[in-house]
């Protein structure tokens, strides 16, 4: 079916990231894999080209453009190379609304230009050994002790955590009260580079290996006051206003990973044989194909409305729920039905229908697993 989500300009961006890709990434992709994450050089080519700068206002070097459009072609290109940017996603769709909604013009003028550039890399560390997703139960502390914040705990799971220059770190700076455990928490931007600030291990992952992922500790890391994120008190509400274009984030890289996987496939089967014919001539192939067109391009039709959605601010936390439960258990389903008409080269990691499929299961985890999920949208929906 016609797509009508994208105009002129988003298709010259595309072309734009496809040469970067073929120049800058697929070469060299799979030394990233190996090493666990891109070079560090490789962010500031990123701020070179101006993918970060996308969604800041003009007056901090952004483009000043909000449409969340710019980021889906960004997932649509990596998935259809079988390439990521590494913490790329993080550090624009997970950081940013945070900066650009809680900090302060002083921050904003700050950390902006640094952002922008590449030279400074963020991320954000909520979860935690014992919390996961129940962020009302983070143990990380922030006590005031003068001009400073005195900082002390541990995180996990944090991508971008290796390479990071800021991390949004989120803790504890007032106990929670009986009448709502989710008082008291506060957003931090944490210099890395404090005293008492260390990266534990980088975290060996079954999928998404160019991303590093590592655990955290903080030992009395003083952090000045200034970098107080928005409000003291008011983490938990930041957080889970953010929410909502996270997993629309997820949902989309979802979406693509699978449609990428059908093209994948479809060119394989065309060029593979089997029993003196292509495995493509197979009637099987075909319906199986047919069967992953056809929930891909409905995965494709809820992502179109609810990126519009996004961009007229009117997508709820429901909404998001619903777009990432249904795109990650689509791309769950394609990719496994892809890799299987690729027989044994499909398990062989040279092949990107292999790193698909690895780098899927996380999907229906991060950003809200899909039991976390359901009980939003049955929530919503008043059961």
């Amino acid at each position: 079916m016609r797509r009508t989500l994208f105009n002129e300009d988003h298709e010259a961006f595309r072309d734009t990231i496809r040469a970067f890709i073929e120049a800058e990434v697929a070469p060299y992709y799979e030394e990233w894999e190996a090493a666990g994450h891109p070079p560090r050089d490789f962010y500031n080519k990123l701020g070179e080209l101006g993918v970060f700068g996308i969604q800041v206002p003009e007056e901090y070097g952004g483009a000043g453009e909000t449409s969340f459009k710019y980021q889906a072609v960004v997932s649509e290109e990596c998935a259809r190379a079988g390439v990521s940017f590494g913490g790329y996603g993080v550090h624009v769709n997970l950081v940013l609304p945070y900066l650009l909604k809680y900090a302060s013009e002083e921050q904003k003028k700050r950390w902006l230009p640094p952002f922008i550039s590449g030279e400074m890399m963020t991320a954000i560390a909520m979860t935690e050994p014992g919390t996961g997703s129940d962020l009302a139960g983070i143990q990380t502390t922030a006590k005031r002790d003068g001009d400073h914040y005195v900082l002390n705990g541990a995180k996990t799971f944090i991508t971008g955590g290796v390479l990071a220059d800021r991390m949004l770190v989120v803790a504890r700076t007032s106990p929670a009260t009986p009448e709502n455990r989710r008082a008291g928490l506060s957003i931090l931007v944490v210099d890395t580079k404090s005293e008492g600030y260390a990266v534990g291990r980088k975290l060996e992952k079954i999928g998404l290996r160019s991303s590093d992922t590592a655990e955290l500790s903080f030992s009395d890391v003083r952090v000045p006051v200034e970098d107080l994120l928005g409000e003291e008190g008011r983490g938990f509400e930041y957080l889970t206003h953010n929410l909502a274009e996270e997993r629309l984030g997820i949902a989309t890289s979802s979406y693509a990973s699978a449609a990428a996987a059908v093209e994948f496939a479809r060119k394989y089967v065309q060029e593979r044989t089997v029993f003196g014919k292509t495995v493509s001539s197979f009637q099987n192939t075909k319906f199986v194909l047919a069967e992953c067109a056809t929930e891909v391009e409905a995965a494709r039709s809820l992502i179109d409305r609810a990126i519009e959605a996004l961009d007229a601010g009117e997508l709820t936390p429901a909404d998001a729920a619903v777009a990432k439960l249904f795109c990650t258990e689509v791309q769950q389903r394609v990719v496994d039905k892809c890799l299987q008409l690729h027989g044994g080269y499909g398990y062989i990691l040279e092949y990107p229908i292999a790193r698909l499929y690895t780098d899927a299961r996380v999907s229906r985890i991060y950003g809200g697993t899909s039991e976390v999920l359901k009980t939003i949208i049955a929530k919503d929906i008043q059961v």
